[in-house]
């Protein structure tokens, strides 16, 4: 048959039409039968997002729309600034969905793992659900919102209004650490058949695991969940669940069918009999067996769909109040460290990999416990800590605490519901808590005393009541805990020891509080006065900023000494007592919290890591005292930049001390290749003194008759003690007034050295005495505020009073001398932290009287009337350089004159030109 030409061209696109069409079906087709195949199918939608701050309504499309991923936060930059506050309110979140028409049929819902702190979802315009509470997942159903529109992909708006705004109901109310806003943590659009695995049980995935009994001889494995038919017809499946090894090798097996009216719920219960011998989890052997649980249709013996897999540790534990923590059947000392969510310039926004990276610096640490606080984290938190062999608390944020309300009950039940199903199944959790330190904060007119106290006391036990029931309910298998600071006689009055099955104790003697000796003193206390509570030490610490050094150490002066010193006599004391079950220091790392000034303004520097994850010297120390392996560090390797000052006038070496951490019984120290001698380690520190010459000095530790060694780069600036000794050229000299301790400045290749009293041939200060805050009863010197505009903070903290003069006996020539100052007497007072307060620092000293004086460079006024009229704005950083000549040997001279007040000086540099 023949066509004429503009038939065949039209039988030409015809035909064409019908295989786009044909092609379009089979790939529809296609696609539904790998659907069907899969079962569920879970996909992330981190990518392309718009983000915009706003207010309670809708922004307009005119908008600015900043173009983010998640996870993310609104104030990852905000909580460092110098401005009081952050940003706590709305943040709107737009995402374009595009849903294939092969889903029409499935059960769809979109699964945020946490956005802080309250959430509503919008989809198509209509709202789909809303959430509360920032620290816990949840899945909202949007099948019926979502538009299907022919054959392809239909493309859906997503809108996602988040507050973290205060609110009264909603804990935490308050705490050491930032409250981000966002959605911070991984979101996923789940497809899953009509029939299904529950998906509507507080954000979990519907299949719970438990292993009600179990020995070296063999363990019993049970599985609960239920089946949601979604589907308009009755349908009959079939669930099997299996255990397999690590190999794949089925272990334990059980099949049930299950009938299901349309739209209905039912549950499911599978008791998969013994299975023998099974290999043990434990911290040293962390075996895993994969639980697979399958739903299947019953008239189509091959379609899957839906399955859920989870990973099952056998193990069983128990705690004892005289001799400890018990898993297997052994004994074994729970060690570790607790730990935030954040990390450096990102906020709470981390990917799954910073997470997984924390639990392997602890258990690189010789650690075996982490207390996740103070809230639920990411869910690849407790995931590696089943993978490498970490148990762990976990706890809601009830936080210094609570509201006597019933929404902030119920908000309090929710959460502990949704921690403990959502992480029922991982084989490191062995404690559930939900209170912390919740004494710490008395409402206004509360005292211990009093009427309003005692009923504030019963609100507390009440709620601690019902949530330890709710507790036990939902998971009879783990213990419970709540977690008080160190008022032991508060938390026995309001009976809040007695309704837990562990006490767990935040304790800072020697930091907070003055003595170190009062550590041990309240363990005794507690096993005494509570010989049948289980006791772990679930905090205790020191902050540290790893610039600031000093010998030796003293409380509260943020030195990395110190802390080493605090972390060794805390270690030996739980040691030496076996009824404590474990001990979790406070931190793991610094983390953010914004309200806090000190050192290094919002942040706190407890942790053993750094912001950015490096090992400080207490690090080093646990590795030492935690790890099986042979193990030898030098303590000092990360203070790789040092000066001092020559040990005498005929002398080219600084002598000073250098700690060595290893488990081994003698260290041999050599500096340069020059053997520095061996010596004995005592609870797993060596101590040496080693003479620091100019330049680059390397250390090395060895082990004796073993290959195992350590070595470590120091640079050494090596100050003459004499200024005009030509060994020594002098180059530069800068100098922190009022305190002891030494400052490293990396960036800038600079050391700050601790001040000194003049003496002729020599430099220092004459006259005066070190600034100390009169309202704060902890800091050795200087004060614990904020300064402005530096990043020098711990320089300008501390400052000499009434100093007649400073001179330096430098070479003839020419320098450059720059003189630093910060005002912090007239300051306005400051937000008292709970976390700081103590009888001394129960108000705020009353400002000086105004300040003003002149400062004389060799003779010559150079900054006349300095004062808060001028220059010397309260707590804000100010500087002067001043270019100055040292003629005829009487080097240079600064002369302070009060005019009004007393003069102060913060610091000094001095820079030789030529």
């Amino acid at each position: 048959m023949m066509f004429a030409p503009g038939w065949a061209r039209a039988a030409g696109k015809l035909k064409s039409c019908f295989l786009i069409v044909w092609g379009a079906c089979l790939l529809q087709l296609a696609a539904a039968g790998a659907v069907a195949a899969q079962g569920r199918v879970t996909q992330s939608l981190n990518a392309d997002w718009r983000f915009c701050k706003g207010t309670a309504q809708v922004p307009p499309a005119s908008a600015e729309w900043q173009k983010v991923s998640v996870p993310h936060t609104w104030n990852a930059a905000d909580v460092l600034d110098d401005a009081p506050g952050y940003y706590r309110g709305v943040g709107w979140y737009r995402k374009t969905l595009h849903v294939p028409a092969a889903w029409q049929s499935r059960s769809l819902y979109l699964h945020f793992e946490g956005a802080s702190q309250t959430a509503e979802v919008y989809v198509n315009g209509q709202l789909a659900g809303r959430h509360v509470g920032g620290y816990t997942a949840f899945s909202v159903p949007v099948g019926k919102l979502l538009r299907f529109d022919g054959a392809g992909l239909s493309a859906n708006e997503v809108l996602v209004k988040v507050d973290n705004s205060p609110n009264p109901n909603i804990p935490p109310l308050s705490g050491d650490f930032s409250f981000y806003g966002g959605i911070y943590r991984d979101v996923y659009l789940v497809a899953a058949n009509d029939v299904h695995f529950d998906l509507d049980n507080y954000g979990s995935g519907g299949v719970f695991v438990s292993t009600p009994g179990v020995s070296a001889a063999a363990a019993e494995v049970a599985v609960r969940g239920t089946v949601a038919n979604d589907a308009r017809a009755a349908r009959t499946v079939r669930v099997t669940t299996r255990v397999l090894d690590r190999s794949g090798r089925t272990v334990a097996r059980q099949q049930t069918r299950v009938k299901l009216a349309a739209g209905q719920r039912q549950e499911f219960r599978h008791a998969l009999g013994s299975v023998p011998k099974p290999h043990l989890w434990s911290p040293d052997d962390p075996y895993l067996y994969r639980v697979v649980t399958t739903l299947g249709d019953d008239n189509a013996r091959a379609a899957t769909l839906d399955e859920v897999n989870n990973p099952l540790g056998m193990r069983w534990f128990r705690f004892d109040p005289n001799e400890g923590f018990f898993l297997n059947g052994q004994h074994l000392a729970l060690a570790g460290a607790s730990r935030h969510q954040d990390f450096q310039g990102l906020g709470n926004a981390l990917p799954d990999a910073l997470h997984e990276r924390d639990v392997l610096l602890l258990k690189q640490m010789g650690g075996n416990f982490l207390r996740i606080a103070h809230y639920p984290q990411d869910p690849a938190v407790l995931a590696a800590c089943d993978r490498l062999g970490v148990l762990a608390a976990e706890e809601i944020p009830v936080v210094n605490g609570i509201t006597d309300s019933p929404e902030f009950f119920r908000t309090c039940e929710t959460m502990q519901t949704e921690m403990i199903r959502q992480h029922f199944n991982h084989p490191s959790v062995i404690i559930w808590a939900y209170m912390n330190e919740v004494l710490l904060r008395l409402p206004d007119g509360a005292t211990r005393e009093n009427a309003a106290g005692q009923a504030y006391f019963k609100r507390v036990a009440r709620l601690a009541q019902r949530l330890d029931s709710l507790t036990r309910r939902e998971d009879p298998a783990r213990y419970t805990m709540i977690v008080n600071h160190g008022a032991f006689d508060l938390y026995q009055r309001a009976g809040l020891t007695a309704i837990p099955m562990l006490v767990g104790w935040n304790l800072y003697a020697g930091w907070y509080s003055p003595k170190l000796e009062d550590f041990p003193a309240f363990m005794d206390q507690h096993h005494r006065e509570l010989p049948t509570k289980p006791l772990l030490i679930t905090e205790f610490g020191a902050d540290a900023d790893s610039r600031l050094h000093a010998f030796p150490g003293q409380r509260f002066d943020k030195t990395e000494e110190y802390a080493a010193q605090y972390h060794q006599f805390y270690l030996n004391a739980i040691r030496k007592r076996p009824f404590v079950a474990g001990a979790a220091v406070w931190n793991l790392v610094e983390f953010n919290a914004e309200q806090r000034q000190e050192a290094n303004p919002h942040l706190n520097t407890k942790g053993l890591l750094t912001a950015d994850r490096q090992p400080k010297a207490a690090y080093l120390y646990y590795q030492s005292q935690l790890l099986k392996t042979p193990f030898v560090r030098i303590g000092s390797r990360a203070w790789n930049l040092r000066s001092g000052t020559a040990a005498g006038p005929d002398s080219l070496f600084c002598a000073q001390p250098v700690e060595v951490y290893t488990n081994q019984p003698t260290v041999r120290l050599l500096l340069n290749g020059q053997e520095l001698g061996t010596r004995p380690v005592v609870a797993g520190v060596a101590r040496f003194r080693v003479p620091f010459r100019q330049g680059p000095n390397q250390l090395t530790a060895q082990v004796p008759g073993q290959a195992l060694s350590d070595q470590a780069e120091i640079e050494f600036l090596l100050l003459p003690q004499q200024l005009t000794d030509a060994r020594l050229p002098f180059t530069e000299l800068n100098v922190s007034l009022g305190d002891q301790r030494y400052f490293t400045d990396a960036p800038l290749h600079q050391v700050w050295v601790p001040e000194q009293e003049y003496t002729p041939g020599r430099w220092g200060y004459v006259g005066g005495q070190a600034y100390v805050e009169p309202s704060n009863g902890r800091l050795p010197y200087g004060s614990g505020r904020n300064i402005l505009g530096t990043e020098y903070d711990a320089l300008y903290q501390t400052q000499r009073v009434g100093l007649r003069q400073f001179r330096l006996d430098v070479p003839d020539g020419q320098y450059e001398v720059t003189l630093h100052f910060a005002e912090l007497e007239t300051a306005p007072p400051a937000e008292q932290l709970a976390y700081n307060l103590d009888q001394r620092a129960a108000a705020k000293a009353a400002p000086t009287a105004g300040r003003s004086f002149d400062v004389w460079l060799n003779g010559q006024l150079v900054l006349p009337g300095l004062g808060a009229d001028t220059y010397l704005s309260p707590l804000q950083a100010t500087s002067f350089r001043l270019p100055a000549s040292a003629q005829g040997g009487k080097g240079l001279v600064l002369d302070f004159k009060a005019r009004t007040g007393m003069t102060i000086l913060n610091g000094i540099q001095v820079k030789q030109q030529y």
